[in-house]
């Protein structure tokens, strides 16, 4: 009992309230966008890019990690950035090979991970330097897209127009090295009971 009462407690932690609110928004900025209410949209996903830096900064602050927050944070960035890839593909805004591709980076890094979480073979799932730059390019190509919708900017729209198209390289890129860093780890894991 009190290992649920720990656990339930963690959710009044600050971080882990802004990280449910950042969840909270999610379907409003997809009927927002749906709907072609880009400005609301656009100022709804700045709300959740202001929270989720400041989840951050608070669990050190306040020196409130905590087990749920860590499983919880990425979970809510995840979520939130494939949903507004669909979205802005199903709108025409995003090119649908491109989100094709991230989903299926995705799907396999999640089918890969929890395989080995679950068979117990491996726990470390840090990301990879290109999983990192491809979530960055993620992120600046829906902020563009966004602001593109709200704002007339040519030179906005070339660097889009990049960004976009380096995604269909960065993806599978960014899992093929994801592969190689987990079956190293998996060769490390393997090797240091015997060593």
């Amino acid at each position: 009992m009190s290992v649920n009462v720990r656990f339930l407690s963690q959710f009044r932690a600050a971080p882990n309230l802004l990280t449910l609110a950042r969840l909270f928004l999610l379907p409003f900025l997809v009927i927002e966008i749906l709907d072609g209410r880009m400005r609301l949209a656009f100022v709804l996903f700045l709300v959740a890019g202001i929270s989720d830096a400041l989840d951050g900064l608070l669990a050190r602050m306040l020196s409130q990690r905590t087990k749920l927050g860590e499983y919880l944070d990425p979970i809510a960035d995840k979520l939130l950035l494939s949903t507004l890839f669909m979205v802005l593909t199903h709108v025409g805004l995003i090119p649908r090979y491109v989100t094709v591709l991230v989903f299926s980076r995705d799907l396999g890094i999640l089918l890969i991970s929890t395989l080995l979480y679950v068979t117990n073979t491996l726990r470390d799932f840090r990301p990879s330097f290109f999983g990192k730059l491809n979530t960055l390019v993620q992120i600046v190509v829906v902020t563009t897209v966004l602001v593109l919708r709200v704002e007339s900017v040519h030179w906005l729209g070339v660097v889009n127009e990049v960004l976009v198209r380096s995604i269909a390289y960065l993806a599978p890129l960014s899992a093929a090295q994801y592969a190689w860093l987990v079956v190293r780890r998996v060769n490390a894991a393997s090797e240091s009971p015997a060593g």
